[in-house]
């Protein structure tokens, strides 16, 4: 279940990210004008302004006879289905202007269905399962963006970018079928205070103050901007890189999926057992400089050039370390969210993550242009070191955590 929600959550992520940058490639469009499409991540760096909403308002009729998370959720995937469809009947040559904001309907949208997917997956398993259900969900986001990366090459290169980009929007159903079959975590039974300032409260005020009186909240979001901020920048160049060595669609996609599926897999189900065994601090240490390692393998696909060992290598790599981080920053952010209040505060927190990605990400292109890429690639390998020197020095409150987690009580 968890993973299918996963795969669900991860699928749209790359047809506005990595796979639109390889279609836009073959196109002839500019490294610069592909990294700024990268703003089209934007929503994912603000989607905790309308978490609020998810969180406490129910949708007329189907919240009552399905719940508010589900309802939520099964609205949201139709509608992004709709927009995957749209984008992917464009033509960069042609469409360019359009592609843009369609491109950021489909991050707007599937930044929400993150929002619901999340506190459905935080709210439904016990505290003893945070760390292998984020493993699980990571194991299943990572295959989604193998599919929405190698899968959608494959079929753009047999059938067009407009059936690839069908395909994925096909994908989706993944997650309606779960949220369908399965159903509403108890959180949503919570009683509503009546009038609208009360709501107001419930819904916007509380979820942030509770936050702010952390220790260290400051910190701790430095921290989570910066952890995926070397892999996001790496990432955000890692087709337009293999397809101006000359790599095609094909040997791309191929290579992605011998290399990259069981990596992926591995990389996610591993680093959830590891964070549940080792504590998130040392998890997040440990795989942190495991995925800053990783990117060292562009390096040496620049320099081995149309190389497919070398491209087999760096896909691995890639997959492997990206996917250990991710399962132990999920695992972290889904720890510090209370119950009452998971949408919201998961949001606020997973929004911090995103803005290394868009952000960078943007520039990403016009820092390959400026530094040649071997300097950018080198640059991404040392980008993650201050949220890890930020780890060290928060390392005490991190173990605290922990032993309050497995304790099953509050942060």
């Amino acid at each position: 279940m968890v993973f299918a929600l996963g795969f669900s959550s991860g699928l749209p992520l790359l047809l506005t990210f990595s796979t639109l940058s390889a279609w836009l490639k073959t196109e002839g469009i500019s490294r610069t004008a592909i990294g700024l499409f990268a703003l089209a991540g934007v929503p994912y760096a603000f989607k905790f302004l309308w978490a609020p909403i998810l969180d406490a308002v129910a949708l007329p009729y189907f919240g009552a006879k399905m719940g508010r998370r589900r309802s939520w959720g099964l609205l949201i995937q139709a509608l992004l289905m709709a927009a995957i469809l749209a984008l992917g009947a464009c033509d960069p040559a042609r469409d360019l202007a359009l592609m843009a904001p369609l491109a950021l309907l489909v991050a707007f949208l599937s930044a929400s269905q993150d929002i619901v997917i999340d506190a459905y997956r935080v709210e439904i398993l016990p505290p003893v399962l945070q760390g292998p259900g984020a493993g699980a969900v990571q194991a299943g986001y990572r295959v989604a963006m193998l599919a929405a990366g190698a899968g959608a090459l494959f079929l753009a290169s047999a059938f067009g970018w407009f059936w690839a980009y069908a395909g994925m929007a096909a994908g989706l159903a993944a997650g309606m079928i779960v949220l369908l079959a399965n159903p509403e975590p108890a959180a949503d039974s919570r009683p509503v205070h009546p009038g609208w300032r009360a709501r107001l409260n419930d819904a916007v005020v509380h979820p942030f103050a509770d936050f702010l009186r952390r220790r260290r909240w400051a910190a701790i979001l430095l921290f989570v901007v910066g952890y995926k901020m070397g892999e996001a920048m790496a990432g955000a160049m890692a087709n337009p890189l293999y397809v101006e060595l000359g790599f095609s669609l094909d040997e791309i996609a191929a290579v992605s999926k011998i290399f990259g599926f069981g990596a992926t897999v591995a990389g996610g189900l591993i680093g959830g057992a590891l964070t549940a065994r080792l504590g998130c601090w040392r998890a997040l240490l440990a795989f942190g400089l495991l995925q800053s390692a990783g990117n060292l393998f562009y390096v040496g696909q620049v320099l081995a050039g149309h190389n497919l060992g070398a491209l087999a290598a760096c896909v691995f790599a890639e997959n492997l370390t990206a996917g250990m981080a991710g399962s132990a920053l999920v695992a972290y952010i889904s720890g510090l969210c209370r119950r009452e209040c998971t949408a919201t505060q998961y949001a606020l927190l997973s929004s911090a993550t995103a803005v290394g990605r868009t952000m960078l990400g943007a520039s990403s292109g016009w820092l390959a242009d400026q530094m040649g890429w071997l300097p950018f690639f080198g640059l991404t390998t040392v980008a993650t070191v201050p949220a890890l020197a930020l780890l060290i020095w928060m390392g005490k409150d991190l173990v605290d955590a922990d032993r309050r987690s497995e304790g099953n009580q509050d942060p």
